[in-house]
């Protein structure tokens, strides 16, 4: 698959140069986390035997991992993602697993030159950070065969993800009120509204978009120490103290002190438990 230059340069850079690392000390977190909400759409509307796949935004691999399975030896699964070190990490755990069916490419999903040969193209919180929503997923039609379907997962409205949204809250009250107003365009949130996704896949030529949700209180951390080191370095709260760092080191007692009563309400013997919501959205191509 080839590219030309990408709109998406920033944000590539961003996580290969800043994010990757983040990511991968906090993987058995963020995964755990996001399993359940690709599990049951796997099951209900997964590809089918023999099938080839496409992995949107792999990220670690897991996903493709899962979807090598499901076709089994008869079909195959690609995992594309824009991060080399995720790629790095995910051929190298298909290499210890004894997965053959399952390759990774380097490569931006809005501007990749697919080849029309996909049954299915999947993805688990891989699509939230095109800079032109619409030009990705049509990129990502261009990738299926006649006949072929999407199934994406997305995270539904922050507020619906209070393990996310109360550290977001949180921070907020320690920095200038402008950090209040939401920053318009690619991020984690940017396809949670039902109705921004329909227009945007049927803008992209999709038909037949259907959304369901799913919700579940997942660990968000082993322990809350875990969990606090999580919303500092990982999220919408870890994003505003990126963005306004004086202000957070001079405020940043106060905000671990909050965030950890917050987390210590949530605590359990086996870790910390919060509330996710996702959708599950499929698609004709």
């Amino acid at each position: 698959m080839s590219a030309p230059a990408s709109p998406n340069a920033d944000t590539i850079e961003y996580w290969n140069d800043v994010l990757a690392a983040k990511f991968e000390r906090f993987r058995h977190v963020f995964v755990g986390a996001s399993d359940v909400h690709s599990r049951r759409p796997l099951e209900r509307n997964g590809p089918e035997p023999g099938m080839r796949v496409l992995d949107v935004g792999c990220g670690f691999g897991e996903t493709t991992l899962q979807l090598a399975g499901l076709v089994g030896p008869g079909g195959s699964a690609v995992g594309t993602d824009c991060c080399r070190r995720f790629l790095e990490v995910a051929r190298a755990d298909a290499r210890a697993a004894g997965v053959t069916n399952a390759a990774f490419e380097l490569a931006d999903a809005q501007t990749a030159a697919f080849e029309p040969e996909f049954g299915l193209a999947f993805a688990r919180f891989g699509t939230m950070f095109f800079a032109d929503p619409v030009a990705g997923m049509r990129n990502i039609r261009s990738a299926l065969a006649p006949g072929g379907r999407l199934l994406m997962v997305v995270w539904a409205p922050i507020e619906d993800n209070p393990w996310l949204a109360f550290a977001r809250a949180v921070v907020q009250r320690h920095l200038p009120a402008e950090a209040s107003v939401p920053v318009p365009g690619p991020g984690p949130f940017s396809l949670s509204d039902a109705d921004v996704v329909t227009r945007t896949l049927t803008a992209a030529g999709y038909r037949d978009v259907a959304l369901e949700r799913t919700t579940a209180v997942v660990q968000v951390g082993a322990s809350v120490d875990e969990a606090l080191a999580f919303q500092l370095t990982i999220g919408p709260a870890a994003g505003l103290l990126r963005e306004w760092p004086e202000d957070a080191e001079r405020n940043r007692n106060s905000i671990e002190t909050e965030l950890r009563a917050v987390l210590e309400q949530h605590a359990r013997p086996d870790g910390v438990w919060m509330g996710t919501s996702s959708w599950a959205v499929s698609a004709l191509g």
